[in-house]
C-alpha cells in the first residue's frame, strides 16, 4: 500500500466515485477539491494507483482535531486498511485536547475498538437535516 499525505496530484473524480461505492454519498469534486484544501490532515491510501482510503481531519493545532470522510473502498473494507487509516489521522491529532468524529449508525463499534468514547451531549445542524434524518445521523 502506498500512503500520501497531500492532495496536490489526488485526482479528485476517482475521490468522489470512492465516497459513492464506499458508499458515503454523492460528494462533488469541487466540494471536495475545498475541503481537503481546507483541512489540516488527509491520507490517501492506494494499493498499485487505485485509490482504496480516504480520511481528512479539520484541526485547529490545539484545542479540537475532527477526522471526516473516513471511506475504505468496498473491496478492502474488513482488511485493516480502515484501521490504519484512523490510526494515522489520530497520530496526525495526537496533542489536541479533544479528538472527535461522528460515525454512520451501526459503525460505532469500529471506532470505540479505536479508543472513541460516546458522547452525551454532541448536536448537529446538516445542511439537508431530512437526509440526516433518514440516515439515523440525528433523532
Amino acid at each position: 500500500m502506498k500512503w500520501i499525505y497531500d492532495s496536490k496530484n489526488i485526482d479528485f473524480y476517482e475521490l468522489s466515485n470512492l465516497y459513492k461505492i464506499a458508499p458515503l454519498g454523492d460528494k462533488k469534486v469541487e466540494d471536495l477539491k475545498i475541503v481537503f484544501a481546507n483541512s489540516m490532515y488527509k491520507c490517501f491510501v492506494y494499493d498499485e494507483e487505485k485509490l482504496v482510503g480516504v480520511g481528512r481531519v479539520l484541526a485547529d493545532g490545539v484545542d479540537c482535531a475532527y477526522i471526516c470522510d473516513v471511506a475504505i473502498h468496498p473491496e478492502y473494507q474488513g482488511k485493516g486498511v480502515g484501521k490504519s487509516l484512523v490510526c494515522k489521522l489520530l497520530e496526525f491529532s495526537y496533542g489536541h485536547n479533544k479528538i472527535i468524529l461522528y460515525s454512520y449508525p451501526g459503525k460505532e463499534d469500529f471506532y470505540v475498538k479505536l479508543g472513541f468514547a460516546k458522547m452525551n451531549t454532541a448536536m448537529a445542524i446538516f445542511k439537508n437535516q431530512g437526509q440526516a434524518f433518514e440516515w439515523k445521523l440525528i433523532k
